[in-house]
């Protein structure tokens, strides 16, 4: 695990770069696949025994619960606060650590579900244009199949209804992976700030 904070810490300067050419990210902010702990925590780096720290059940149960959008963060910031009144620094360090593999864990799938929409929707829109090509077709043609007309009609209502309502959908889906950057911010300051204490 600590072999990948490094390179991903090193990383984190050039996502200031990114491209937005990418055509798989529908989104209007930055596609950025993976945080790194550097860019959402300013506490000491995790070592080898932190890691291993940050495997007990016990922390391993409390990060499931910060992680959890659910809790308010002032909840979690409480949590925080009531484990460092009772553990070493080492074990609130491998707290947060916990705490952040699991958030990056759901904002990779999440960046993946954004994907997968993307797709979903340019594929709607290749069916909604040949629709509307073969419609033009049947309309142009001197013996009209008036059946068939009638059911791409309704189908092409159908799919644009669906393909409006899910690009009013797409602010909110794009805001979850920056939600997520929150609040792994959040509660990094957080156990920082109890570590300073």
């Amino acid at each position: 695990m600590l072999k990948w904070f490094i390179p991903a810490m090193l990383a984190a300067g050039t996502a200031a770069a990114a491209d937005f050419s990418d055509p798989d990210w529908p989104c209007i902010q930055r596609k950025q696949p993976h945080l790194s702990l550097g860019q959402v925590w300013s506490g000491p780096l995790p070592d080898e025994t932190t890691e291993s720290l940050a495997r007990k059940p016990e922390i391993q149960r409390l990060a499931q619960e910060l992680e959890q959008r659910r809790l308010p963060v002032d909840q979690a910031e409480e949590r925080i606060a009531e484990f460092a009144a009772e553990h070493e620094p080492a074990e609130l360090v491998a707290l947060y650590l916990a705490t952040f593999e699991r958030i990056e864990v759901v904002r990779s799938r999440v960046m993946s579900g954004i994907t997968r929409y993307a797709h979903s929707q340019e594929a709607l829109d290749r069916r909604l244009d040949e629709a509307r090509a073969e419609m033009s077709r049947l309309m142009e043609a001197e013996d009209k199949d008036f059946d068939r007309i009638d059911a791409l009609e309704e189908q092409l209502d159908w799919d644009t209804r669906i393909f409006r309502d899910r690009q009013q959908s797409l602010t909110y889906v794009c805001e979850t992976p920056v939600i997520l950057e929150r609040r792994a911010f959040a509660l990094g300051r957080a156990v920082a700030n109890q570590l300073s204490k």
